[in-house]
């Protein structure tokens, strides 16, 4: 009488029992991403249950365990997409109104050239916020510093500054 068990490799998460997971949830979503989010790891974790030797269940503290890292992986999930909206949320972007800013960007000569001007206005497109710096717009996270402008500039924030490039 053959085994059943000769196909299941243990410990619960050798190579096959996650490819198999993972091969389970990729069929069934179209998202590439390369890493484990919670719908993944849930799967393993029913994987992982439903191919526990009979003879040597998985342990209470064990289970627990990894409930606890589920839930302590969602709780962070949800805490990075509140940082990121949090970021380009316009209210908060409005203390960078008349400030002077810093930034690289590529030239056409394909150097990095740094850039400074004063943010006249914040423009949301598709989620990215933008700072309107002249004619310019540069996303906020390419944003490098941020200063209160000179005397002198201050007295342009009629809207005429324009963007200078930095030595």
């Amino acid at each position: 009488m053959a085994s059943s068990y000769s196909a299941v490799n243990w410990p619960y998460y050798s190579s096959e029992n996650v490819q198999r997971a993972t091969k389970q949830s990729t069929s069934s979503t179209t998202d590439s991403s390369s890493t484990l989010g919670k719908d993944e790891f849930l799967k393993i974790l029913i994987t992982q249950l439903q191919n526990q030797d009979p003879m040597q269940p998985m342990e209470d503290k064990e289970f627990i365990s990894q409930m606890a890292q589920f839930s302590a992986l969602e709780q962070t999930m949800n805490m990075a997409n509140q940082i990121a909206a949090l970021r380009n949320a316009p209210g908060m972007l409005a203390n960078t109104l008349g400030m002077n800013v810093t930034w690289s960007e590529t030239d056409s000569t394909g150097k990095t050239v740094e850039r400074s001007g004063v943010v006249d206005s914040i423009v949301t497109r598709s989620g990215t916020a933008y700072a309107k710096v002249g004619a310019a717009e540069v996303k906020i996270e390419d944003i490098t510093s941020i200063s209160y402008p000179a005397a002198e500039e201050a007295g342009e924030a009629d809207g005429s500054a324009e963007v200078s490039a930095g030595e």
